[in-house]
This record gives C-alpha cells, structure tokens and sequence, in this order.
C-alpha cells in the first residue's frame, strides 16, 4: 500500500502578519487568504523491516533512522522528523518502519506558506495511513503547534489553515489560539476575473521568514506605536478585501493590495529592500495597480493585480528583471490524502 497526500500553497491577499503572536494575541488579527494550485506532496511507503527512511526530493536529502520513539531535531529535514516525534508522541510507534518521500511544487522560503503546507501534507499522510480521529481544525492546530512549540520556528497560524481548509477563506485570529475560517462563497464569474488579473511573479530568491517574524513579533512585544499602527492598517485592509470580492468590485483590489503593500513595510525590518523596491515600482510603470510581496517579505513570490491588456507589457517587465512569472488557478480543496495498492 501507497499512502499520499498533497495540500495547497496559499497567496495572502490581505492582512498578513496580524496571524503572529503576541499581536493577534492582544488585539486579533484577520487574514484573507486563497490557496492555488501549486502544493506540498508527501508519500508514504510502508517497509517490512524496522527503519524509517526520510527522502526530501527537492533538496535531494535523505536519511536513515532505526523505527525509535524520537528522531534527533539536528538542522536536518526537521520538518519531517518534527512530524514523526509528534505523530509518535501523541498516536503511538506503528508496527513497521516507512518510508516518507516529500516534494514541493516551489521552493522552500518563497513566501507561499512552504514550511507550514509541507507539515500539513506530511500530517495528511499519517492521518491516512493510521486512520487518525482528526478533523481540519484539528490537523492545522496540531501543524502549528508542531512548528511553533516542538520546534521553535517563529511564524503565524494562517498557513496552516489555509493549507488545510483551501479555497477563499477570511479568517479570524483570536488569544488562546483560536481561529475561526470563515470561507467566501465567491461567484465563479468574479473568481475567473480576479485569476485573470493577477501576475504571480518569483523574485527567484529565497528568505528565512522566521528572522522577520521575530522582529515584528518583538516590534508588538515592546509596543512601537508605527509598526503596531501599520498592523491595525492591515487588518482593516483584509476586512476591505473581503467587501469587495464578495460584492464583485474588483477595481478595488489593486488599491487595497498597493496600501497593504506600504503598510507591511512598516511592520519590520526586512519586509522589503532596494531589489524588492525597484521590481514593484517597475510594475506600476507597467501598467499594474497593486500588489504585495507574498509571505513574511524579504524575498520570494510577489503578486501584482492589472489590467488584463496590459499583462503582457507587465510579463515581459517583470521577466527582465531576473525572476519569472507563474500562471495559476485558484482550488477550493485543501489537504487531500488517498491510498493505492502497490
């Protein structure tokens, strides 16, 4: 028996960063987010001996362990062991070893939720194999708290929600870590307009999101009035992005997405630089009327929205600048799992 998984890679459309503790913590944070069609895939192969084999196929690493209670959290695939020790932890050692096989659609920091998305899809995999009792608030709880508690990685929640749930989703970032997803019931015509007028471009460089996300968690945690004020920006932004994708004014969207953009930069060091900079003022002249960096900052994928005549000048702006562009379809399905025989 095969066992896989995938679960979807998201955009955050508006009010990214108030899903990061301690803001969201004191005064809530709301995100809107899509997932596309891009995603993390794991794969689970069971063995008839007592060894557990890790295969990351987009770093071309691998390992080899003995089936025992905790695999060592040393710098290497510990997103996959921090999965396992949890998985172990929690629901008990299966009565085989395995192999896990995992891979990605995109790279690894690229500002599509990569680290969380892989957990997910990983989680997925196991929850199938072993017939877990978990439902989707369940399995993106659990993600988080692997990320976050076990392995001490600095982030937000909606990734792991996003991943998990699919679709167009507003959500809800409460204390004690409650999240309410609340998905948008778009009409098809105005989901069609809006993948038509958005530019997925890769900056073809890569960031630790983690470092910016200590920064601006630290920049809430000592109460600097401007990153805090640019925080309440964004997530009013997310609230305005909401009303105008479900009343279809779609105009709107550039708007909302060039305040959020210059809203962001002011939540921390690092969210943007001169590179980052000359590539979204390039844009404009282009022809685009918004965008943003996708994730944290610093580097990765950004989106702009524009006028479908006027992509092609954008495209080919955009290409001279060193990254490429990404065409894409919106899904509503999240994390999906399935198994076949051999």
């Amino acid at each position: 028996m095969i066992i896989r998984s995938k679960a979807p890679f998201r955009l955050g459309l508006a009010g990214g960063g108030t899903d990061v503790s301690p803001y969201s913590d004191t005064y809530g944070g709301a995100i809107l987010n899509a997932t596309i069609n891009l995603y993390a895939h794991a794969t689970i192969i069971p063995r008839k001996d007592n060894k557990i084999i890790l295969n990351a196929q987009n770093v071309q690493e691998s390992e080899n362990h003995d089936l025992i209670n905790e695999l060592p959290i040393d710098g290497q695939l510990d997103l996959q062991k921090g999965v396992i020790n949890r998985i172990f932890r929690s629901y008990g050692i299966p009565n085989t070893g395995f192999e896990l096989i995992t891979a990605s659609d995109v790279p690894s920091g690229s500002g599509l939720g990569t680290s969380s998305t892989l957990v997910v899809a990983i989680l997925g995999a196991f929850v199938e194999w072993m017939k877990l009792p978990l439902g989707k608030y369940d399995i993106a709880q659990l993600a988080y708290d692997i990320e976050r508690e076990d392995l001490k990685m600095a982030g937000g929640k909606q990734d792991q929600y996003a991943a998990t749930f699919g679709g167009v989703n507003f959500m809800e970032f409460l204390a004690d870590n409650k999240v309410v997803v609340n998905p948008l019931s778009l009409k098809k015509k105005w989901l069609n307009e809006l993948e038509l007028r958005m530019v997925l471009y890769y900056t073809k460089t890569s960031r630790e999101s983690a470092k910016i996300i200590e920064v601006q968690a630290d920049n809430v945690a000592q109460k600097k009035n401007k990153p805090i004020q640019a925080m309440h920006e964004l997530k009013a932004q997310a609230f305005d992005m909401k009303t105008a994708l479900l009343r279809g004014k779609l105009n709107e969207i550039g708007d909302i997405l060039n305040k959020s953009w210059h809203h962001k930069k002011a939540m921390a060091e690092g969210i943007s630089n001169e590179e980052i900079d000359t590539i979204y003022k390039k844009a404009i002249e282009a022809g685009a009327t918004g965008g943003k960096m996708s994730g944290a900052g610093g580097g990765g994928f950004m989106i702009f929205f524009v006028p479908w005549d006027k992509q092609a000048l954008l495209i080919d702006s955009l290409k001279q600048m060193g990254g490429s562009c990404y065409r894409f379809e919106f899904c509503r399905k999240g994390l999906t799992t399935w198994s076949i025989k051999e």
